[in-house]
C-alpha cells in the first residue's frame, strides 16, 4: 500500500522523466498516470495525495535533492 513517503520517490521519478525539471501539475499528472491504482488502494492517501506531493517536494528541498525556490511559485521543481 502506498504511503506519504512514496511521494518523494514518485516526485523524483516524475522529474527524472522530464529532464530533471517540471511544474507541479505535470508531476501530479505523472504520478496519477503511473500510480493511480496504488493511490486508489492506499485508503486516505487517495484524498490527500496532491497535498502530500507538495509536502514531498518541500521535504526533498530540505534534503538537498530539489533546488530551492525561496517561496516563489513561478519556478518549476528541479532536481539538483
Amino acid at each position: 500500500m502506498a504511503t506519504r513517503d512514496d511521494m518523494k520517490v514518485w516526485v523524483v521519478q516524475a522529474l527524472q522523466a522530464s529532464s530533471g525539471k517540471g511544474w507541479p501539475k505535470d508531476v501530479s499528472k505523472f504520478i496519477w498516470d503511473n500510480y493511480e491504482a496504488e493511490l486508489k488502494r492506499s485508503g486516505n492517501l487517495l484524498y490527500t495525495w496532491q497535498y502530500d506531493v507538495r509536502w514531498a517536494a518541500q521535504s526533498l528541498r530540505d534534503a538537498g535533492v530539489l533546488k530551492p525556490v525561496h517561496g516563489r511559485r513561478d519556478l518549476p521543481w528541479e532536481l539538483v
